[in-house]
């Protein structure tokens, strides 16, 4: 079990390192873009669509990243007071309760939106220039999925830490 999670958790360290640099792509096209729009009075259609689908990926292919090194918004006001084995059984309850069904049930819907978008060749609607959408939803349902694998690892965690009263690591 060790490998499987060293090999989620190496996973998710790499595409937080790699998406560093969609992030700098993204700036290049969003300075372009102000600049062709705003200096020479010549926006282009495919600057917002770019920038918006650049954004979705670092966003979404980010998740597991985030959730690996535990910067997730969460509400601290009881949580932080609780010793490491309450906290592991309130991150075990939450999983069960939200985090496992709700992420399942988004990796299901996001493979239907990559089936959908790929086999219909499905264009967006945001420009007339029309772009595909098949890369863009791939690369959030690798996000999903990512984040899914990170969480079903850190809920392993927890529940080591709530029986063994130890750290898994």
């Amino acid at each position: 079990m060790r490998k499987i999670i060293k090999a989620i958790d190496t996973t998710n360290e790499w595409m937080g390192s790699s998406v560093r640099w969609i992030v700098v792509f993204l700036l290049l096209v969003i300075c372009t873009e102000v600049f062709m729009r705003y200096v020479l009075n010549e926006p282009t259609i495919q600057g917002p669509v770019i920038a918006t689908m650049s954004g979705a990926a670092v966003y979404s292919l980010s998740w597991g990243f985030v959730h690996l090194h535990k910067r997730h918004i969460r509400v601290d006001v009881f949580y932080a007071r609780f010793p490491p084995r309450g906290k592991a059984f309130i991150d075990v309850l939450l999983a069960i309760i939200f985090l496992l069904p709700f992420i399942g049930l988004m990796c299901y819907a996001g493979w239907n939106w990559v089936w959908y978008a790929w086999s219909t060749n499905e264009r967006s609607l945001q420009t007339y220039w029309y772009p595909i959408t098949g890369p863009i939803r791939t690369a959030v349902f690798i996000g999903l999925c990512l984040f899914a694998l990170q969480g079903l690892a850190q809920f392993y965690r927890d529940v080591y830490r709530l029986v063994r009263n130890k750290a898994y690591d």
